[in-house]
């Protein structure tokens, strides 16, 4: 069905091809596990996650290129020791995933998001960044675009990550498996705050993670068909011109550039491709161009 598709913050909407979803979660998604720890009120969703249990949900259908957002209010308070995870993923030994890991801290200290990204099974593309603002005070919005030339990690409309199609130097690209869309609370002390130094503190559960605003827009792919052909059918042709598949979608906007030159100038306090103790020898995609 037509959508007026305004992506990244650009001041000119275009009338092209899309696939707009509700945004009621049950329409779009279901609970995947733990169904006591959901709850309801009215517009919102809570998840909850104490000593128990944690919980999470996945899409109903899976989808090839688009944008994908939610809006949530991250665990108020000391959350040390928790994650609240926003992702997308194929399956299988050789998926592809786009992630984001909202990191629990001790009370006053920033909170931070790690993103990754794992092409054919391999991920170990951790960065990670503190946020410019407190994401338990209030909604704030996540997404996630994804297209043949890039993957965009989007917080309130700013990019904060670029993964860029680097095939034609033999570098693989997540551009051929339909995704479903995820999110779940779950316990990590082991590693989640200051490497795991700071530990769970259970008198503070239940911790709670709020979400509205479910929106996807992208090109939902039917279970029966293959990989191939979902490629093809979410692609634009003569017949058919889907709105992330126009020029303008294909890299960012001057401002955009700035932005997330901006993000990661005084906000990035983790990268892999600067980690050479991990890496001794600079990962290929990090040489020119930055992920």
């Amino acid at each position: 069905m037509p959508k007026m598709s305004c992506f990244l913050g650009l001041y000119v909407c275009l009338l092209f091809i899309g696939l707009v979803a509700s945004s009621k979660f049950e329409e779009l998604f279901q609970p995947s596990w733990a169904m006591d720890h959901f709850v309801h009120e009215g517009d919102l969703l809570k998840l909850k996650l104490d000593n128990f249990s944690g919980a999470g949900f996945g899409s109903k259908s899976k989808y090839m290129f688009g944008k994908v957002t939610v809006q949530l209010k991250l665990v108020e308070g000391d959350s040390a020791g928790t994650v609240t995870a926003f992702y997308m993923s194929s399956e299988g030994p050789n998926h592809n995933e786009f992630d984001f890991e909202f990191l629990g801290n001790t009370s006053g200290e920033p909170y931070s998001v790690q993103t990754n990204v794992y092409v054919n099974g391999v991920g170990n593309r951790e960065q990670r960044l503190n946020l410019w603002f407190d994401p338990s005070k209030d909604f704030h919005t996540y997404s996630i675009f994804w297209n043949q030339r890039q993957v965009v990690f989007l917080v309130d409309e700013t990019p904060i990550r670029v993964h860029t199609n680097l095939e034609h130097k033999g570098i693989p690209f997540p551009k051929d498996q339909a995704m479903g869309v995820y999110s779940s609370i779950w316990n990590a002390d082991d590693w989640a705050t200051q490497g795991g130094r700071v530990k769970t503190d259970w008198s503070h559960a239940p911790f709670v993670a709020t979400y509205k605003n479910f929106e996807i827009n992208a090109c939902e792919c039917p279970v029966a068909v293959t990989s191939t052909n979902n490629a093809k059918n979410c692609s634009s042709s003569e017949d058919k011109k889907y709105w992330w598949d126009e020029p303008m979608m294909s890299e960012l906007t001057l401002h955009q550039s700035h932005q997330l030159i901006w993000v990661r100038a005084n906000h990035m306090v983790y990268d892999y491709c600067a980690d050479t103790a991990r890496f001794p020898v600079i990962p290929a995609e990090c040489v020119r161009h930055h992920h």
